[in-house]
């Protein structure tokens, strides 16, 4: 089962499995008259993937890479055969955004609240082939109904507070949750953390828990900050680090600048 029906699966089995009422819906949903291919007027992006707005929507944001968004969606082929559609399931779906296949993911960012668009995901940006899934380009027609963030950076992001720990090198830090080891990793310790970094305008860079799996890595083997950072907890505790730009990426190319911030939860000592 691809990734985005498996998300949509469980979201309707979980509002079955609550009870919830569910109103009459049709069987199947008509194939829009330019199904087989994006009309002259559609936008056509870098990637590949065109778009046409449907209807205009009431809100002002739109959603980032790592939001949940609540939509209602049908899907077909090229050839009008519909193969999926929260409106036939008569529930709308919520899914995280990095975890759909790329088309949907770069289109529902162009959209806002109450915003309607059609998408043409060419094979690429889809199922890439895959066996078991629908082939070729796809078009979805897509309603935005809310998008929420889950990892929305914290609000002391800009500054460390008053009541942060500074050391002599400049770390700030912050125990958010009291750990339940007693040992502390040292500099060449091999660690399993749960992680998330914004830059100091609140922009989300980098996050293991967005992508759902901690990472595991040698403290001799990251950027300065974290490797005194991470020394000072223990198993189970998470706390959040203020990084000055020196003891990060110091403005190298291509890398986040500036002071960085980093929630942090470390999992295991490993070695």
């Amino acid at each position: 089962m691809c990734l985005l029906f498996l998300v949509l699966t469980i979201t309707a089995a979980l509002a079955d499995a609550r009870g919830q009422e569910t109103p009459a819906a049709p069987k199947t949903i008509p194939a829009p008259e330019d199904v087989a291919a994006p009309p002259a007027g559609a936008e056509k992006s870098s990637s590949g993937l065109f778009s046409k707005v449907l209807a205009p929507g009431t809100g002002k944001v739109h959603p980032n890479a790592t939001d949940s968004v609540t939509a209602h969606y049908t899907g077909w082929r090229t050839d009008g055969r519909m193969f999926d559609s929260s409106i036939v399931r008569g529930n709308p779906s919520t899914f995280p955004l990095n975890r759909v296949i790329p088309g949907w993911s770069e289109g529902v960012r162009l959209m806002v609240v109450g915003e309607k668009r059609r998408l043409w995901i060419p094979e690429e940006l889809a199922y890439k082939g895959q066996p078991d899934r629908p082939q070729g380009m796809l078009v979805f027609d897509i309603e935005l109904l809310d998008i929420s963030s889950p990892f929305a950076a914290p609000p002391d992001v800009a500054k460390a507070p008053a009541d942060a720990r500074v050391s002599p090198s400049g770390l700030a830090s912050r125990v958010l949750k009291p750990g339940t080891g007693t040992r502390r990793p040292n500099d060449v310790s091999t660690v399993t953390v749960h992680y998330s970094g914004w830059t100091t305008d609140g922009k989300m860079f980098d996050s293991s828990v967005a992508r759902g799996k901690p990472a595991t890595f040698r403290l001799d083997q990251v950027i300065p900050g974290w490797t005194e950072g991470v020394q000072e907890m223990v198993e189970g505790e998470k706390r959040r680090l203020w990084i000055p730009e020196r003891l990060a990426y110091k403005g190298q190319a291509g890398a986040p600048r500036g002071t960085l911030v980093f929630d942090v939860e470390l999992i295991k000592i490993e070695k």
